[in-house]
């Protein structure tokens, strides 16, 4: 069985406090699985959790999205997918090259300077898939608070009008349209979705 695990931490989190990030990082993880076994927060701003494959880069871009919502933060995160050889109590405890392929990509971001990479065992993918992704974070990371609301907005409510989204928000709908192309979240659903279908091309 494939399984992707990301593991992350919160950039910029000790000029912030805990109050401000843990409750919305911990409501996000909430609504994936249960902790221990499919999440887990350790040494205050660091986090790793289990989730499909097909879902891995949604799920690392929603959470992108939840994070930089709150001034000043951002979210570093390695995707790692494979198999799972031991199950421990937490996902802190279980090993495979899932586990493996997310610590090693976790560990090179900062000296990379990027701060979403995956890892598949398919290195011709691997390629392609992070030079997109880089590409796109040269947005992404500079998403303001009202861009990143805006798409973890869209990401909650996918099949929402854009009247419904300018309610939840109270602004007029024309303004979560002007929000909309700023974050360029056209650009981000592509992204996604070419991860997903190439990712279930790839694996058949």
């Amino acid at each position: 069985m494939k399984l992707a695990i990301i593991t992350g931490d919160i950039i910029n989190s000790e000029g912030s406090k805990s109050s401000e990030w843990l409750v919305c990082l911990k409501e996000y993880l909430s609504k994936l699985g249960k902790t221990p076994t499919d999440w887990e927060i350790y040494r205050g701003d660091e986090f790793q959790l289990r989730v499909a494959p097909t879902m891995a880069l949604e799920v690392a871009i929603h959470l992108k999205s939840v994070i930089k919502s709150i001034k000043g933060l951002d979210v570093r995160m390695g995707i790692g997918i494979g198999g799972v050889d031991y199950e421990g109590n937490s996902v802190s405890e279980s090993n495979g090259s899932a586990y493996q392929r997310s610590g090693r990509t976790f560990e090179t971001l900062k000296q990379d300077k990027v701060n979403i990479c995956i890892a598949t065992g398919i290195d011709s993918y691997d390629r392609t898939l992070n030079l997109m992704l880089k590409l796109a974070l040269g947005f992404m990371d500079e998403w303001s608070t009202v861009s990143a609301e805006i798409v973890a907005l869209a990401l909650d409510y996918p099949n929402a009008p854009q009247k419904e989204m300018a309610q939840k928000l109270g602004i007029r709908q024309s303004a979560v349209s002007q929000r909309q192309k700023r974050a360029r979240l056209e650009l981000v659903l592509a992204l996604m979705d070419y991860y997903t279908t190439t990712f279930k091309e790839s694996t058949e």
